[in-house]
């Protein structure tokens, strides 16, 4: 059974502010716990529908109905499971290898396709501006289908970042360099924008290298690509020359 006030609590941590305040935020889904418990994340409760999860001690475990787990899912039809884990203290960032940087992608879809795509590619950390989506939003968490695990995200001021990193920065734009015929970098840190207004104005400055993806249809009037959708073919291109080391 599920208290009044584990409901209030639970349920705030829909909200950043208390994800903030609590130091703690949930995952829904059998794939997502499952990734989750298997990595350094530490498990605060876990709540099931059915016996699930057997590895999981029973003081950490507790058996409610389908109707108390959609009295505190975040999703509109409830899965059979939910878990609240502990935010961990953010470690700190190391400039080597290939990095992902997003400037103000505001899409929880899109954060968590994002970081999917980077653990994919073995992109170890994706860095987000300030104004980015919180990583720990229940929609972004759950996009990313446990990939959170193995992808170290921090959240730093991004035109202090770039100011002064020593690898190459490349960025996307719509009036770039042809990105399959770049020689691209092993290392090197990609700027992704904002769905609606791309690259910003002062991100755009110290950005040294401006790429790409052509079009190919007969009329070339599409307007843009997916952010999350440039992020696997910019991805799959800057590893695609390194693919058998």
């Amino acid at each position: 059974m599920v208290s009044k006030n584990q409901i209030k609590v639970i349920t705030s941590l829909q909200q950043k502010k208390y994800r903030s305040q609590h130091k703690m935020f949930i995952a829904e889904g059998v794939k997502v716990i499952q990734e989750l418990l298997q990595s350094d994340f530490e498990l605060q409760h876990l709540y099931v529908t059915e016996s699930l999860f057997e590895s999981v001690a029973s003081h950490q475990k507790t058996l409610i109905s389908t109707n108390e787990l959609q009295k505190i899912s975040a999703l509109s039809t409830a899965n059979n499971c939910l878990a609240i884990f502990m935010i961990p203290e953010p470690k700190p960032m190391v400039e080597k290898g290939l990095i992902v940087a997003l400037d103000d992608v505001r899409d929880p879809g899109n954060l968590g396709t994002i970081l999917r795509m980077c653990d994919w590619y073995g992109v170890e950390q994706l860095v987000c501006s300030k104004e980015t989506v919180d990583i720990y939003n229940p929609k972004v968490i759950q996009a990313t289908m446990g990939s959170i695990a193995r992808v170290q995200v921090h959240y730093v001021d991004l035109h202090e970042l770039l100011s002064k990193t020593t690898l190459p920065v490349y960025g996307t734009f719509m009036d770039g360099d042809n990105i399959y015929k770049e020689k691209l970098p092993e290392a090197a840190i990609v700027v992704l924008g904002n769905e609606a207004n791309g690259i910003s104005a002062d991100i755009e400055k110290l950005t040294k290298n401006r790429i790409t993806i052509p079009r190919f249809g007969k009329f070339k009037q599409t307007e843009s690509l997916n952010v999350a959708s440039a992020a696997a073919i910019v991805l799959s291109e800057f590893r695609r020359g390194f693919s058998e080391k």
